[in-house]
């Protein structure tokens, strides 16, 4: 993985870009220390929600943005995701297994930025990505050819997303699993 991002400031606005999306750049212990803030204020269970949401919604603009730009489609949006979290610092994210027609996936991260920030704290600490993996997922099969194995076309389950390990809780890595969404 190239770890240099295309990063464009505006001389006259100083707005920094990356391809052609506008970019906040801030220290990771900024960042964390505000998610903790909200999430002591909020409880974790309501802050888990509007992330999951939000988090959701930015995942399934950036794809659409990024295919335009790019002139990329389907898992390769997906993965070109990952690949630019995995470059802003966000920690490293592989794509373990993934099957977009039947809205299942599994994501495994490496070096999150939450564990990092936060030694010894123990837990689910990186729930925040969850909705963006859904939203991602989505953007897949909302603007690909579903079809089953026969040939019929369809269109795939909804998804949902959730931490089901963390690197906080003992283990070497975190991992994420993409399912339909129950009806």
């Amino acid at each position: 993985m190239q770890p240099q991002l295309p990063i464009d400031v505006d001389a006259e606005t100083g707005v920094w870009t990356t391809d052609a999306l506008p970019m906040l750049y801030v220290p990771r212990h900024f960042f964390t220390n505000n998610h903790t803030a909200v999430e002591e204020a909020l409880g974790r269970e309501a802050y888990a929600g509007i992330l999951y949401q939000a988090g959701y919604k930015s995942a399934y603009h950036w794809c659409d943005k990024e295919a335009k730009q790019h002139g990329i489609s389907g898992m390769a949006v997906f993965e070109h995701y990952l690949k630019r979290l995995s470059q802003r610092g966000w920690g490293l994210f592989r794509i373990v297994e993934a099957d977009p027609a039947s809205a299942h996936a599994r994501i495994e991260l490496r070096h999150s930025s939450f564990v990092l920030a936060q030694p010894g704290k123990a837990g689910k600490l990186c729930y925040m990505f969850a909705g963006w993996f859904a939203g991602a997922m989505d953007w897949v099969n909302d603007t690909s050819d579903t079809s089953d194995t026969s040939g019929a076309s369809g269109h795939a389950p909804r998804a949902q997303s959730k931490e089901v390990q963390c690197a906080a809780e003992g283990h070497d890595h975190c991992i994420f699993e993409v399912s339909p969404l129950a009806n």
